[in-house]
């Protein structure tokens, strides 16, 4: 009989409900089969909240927010038994950090609150931060949400083209800045539609960018043009609506092969689209929603790896129930089902593969 491959996964965390942070949240560590199945979690080491973690590419750093106003990011030596020692904490750069992207020699942070895009540079070889003050960005711009969208709104950073994308809800647009130590200017590469709240995004292999829309609860898909990218076409984020009749607010989305999967909370859905070629353009195809159970608000997610069926293995991070669900999907129809859950005492709000840069 073979043994299940381990995957090993690091999970942030967000305090209780009705809890100020550093009420017990922190960062867990834990396996999980290419079959679904959950190991014994750990807490690796209690912080404030935790709600994002990356890895430095060599492996030997961890990074987690404190999304807090304060603002600020730890960064923990990752040992050999897996645990995480001798943190170093600085400032943000800004109200509310809620995303990292961790590179060789420089870490990048998205600050919500006040739009604020900053970077450290980090040491090549370890990760360690290589100074304690990072270089700010500030946002600026609004939208139509007023409750919203009443200023700049940093929600994501990503690598792509040798740039550093950041995505502002707040604004409806995606800045780009430099592949550099954070130092230099940035532009506006791209412009979303007013109130469509771009939170995620994904680049295709033709170029073309995925960007989930919070507010319009849609998938855009951006195309090159000229110096930067164009909306080209959009498609609902789901099939499913909440029970409630109230928004749904999609969050996190990834790009496996050809399979674009999207966290819809609210509908409380894993919703998987396929990337087609329509007259020379990218365009998705809905193929199915994965129920995750009621009031799972699926936060974030990671595609782990592949079960031995061929099915994918995804881990969703369900906010709302306090819950790790893993799911499996198959990649040629979009089906999927829930084979494992997983409850923490506090929300878990990030699902991050060990040796992963997302």
């Amino acid at each position: 009989m073979t043994t299940p491959a381990q995957h090993a996964l690091w999970i942030g965390t967000y305090p209780a409900e009705n809890a100020g942070g550093g009420t017990g949240e922190g960062v867990w560590g834990l396996t999980v089969t290419d079959e679904g199945r959950f190991g014994e979690p750990v807490l690796a080491v209690t912080t404030p909240v935790p709600s994002f973690v990356a890895l430095h590419p060599s492996g030997r750093t961890l990074y987690a927010v404190d999304e807090s106003s304060a603002g600020a990011v730890t960064a923990f030596a990752v040992v050999a038994d897996g645990a995480l020692a001798d943190p170093v904490t600085i400032a943000s750069g800004g109200d509310s950090p809620c995303h990292l992207l961790a590179l060789d020699d420089v870490l990048w942070i998205a600050n919500y609150m006040d739009g604020t895009a900053a970077a450290v540079p980090l040491v090549p070889a370890t990760g360690a931060f290589a100074a304690d003050a990072v270089t700010r960005h500030p946002g600026q711009g609004s939208g139509p949400q007023a409750d919203r969208q009443e200023g700049p709104h940093a929600h994501f950073a990503a690598l792509v083209d040798g740039h550093v994308l950041v995505v502002d809800l707040g604004a409806d647009v995606v800045r780009r800045y430099p592949l550099d130590d954070g130092q230099a200017a940035g532009d506006t590469a791209a412009h979303l539609a007013p109130g469509t709240g771009p939170r995620h995004l994904v680049r295709l292999p033709s170029g073309a960018l995925v960007v989930a829309g919070e507010l319009d609860d849609a998938l855009h898909v951006l195309a090159p043009a000229g110096d930067g990218w164009a909306p080209a076409s959009a498609v609902p984020a789901s099939a499913s609506a909440a029970p409630d009749g109230s928004a749904s607010l999609p969050a996190h989305v990834t790009l496996t092969g050809d399979l674009v999967l999207l966290g819809v909370r609210g509908a409380d859905v894993l919703a998987v689209h396929r990337v087609r070629e329509t007259g020379g353009a990218d365009t998705l195809e809905h193929l199915g929603d994965i129920p995750l159970g009621a009031g799972a608000w699926p936060r974030h997610h990671a595609v782990v790896g592949q079960a031995p069926d061929g099915r994918l293995l995804v881990v969703v991070a369900n906010q709302g129930t306090h819950e790790l669900a893993s799911v499996l999907v198959d990649p040629v129809t979009g089906a999927g089902v829930v084979v494992d859950t997983l409850t923490f005492p506090t929300p878990p709000s990030c699902v991050l593969v060990s040796d992963a840069r997302e």
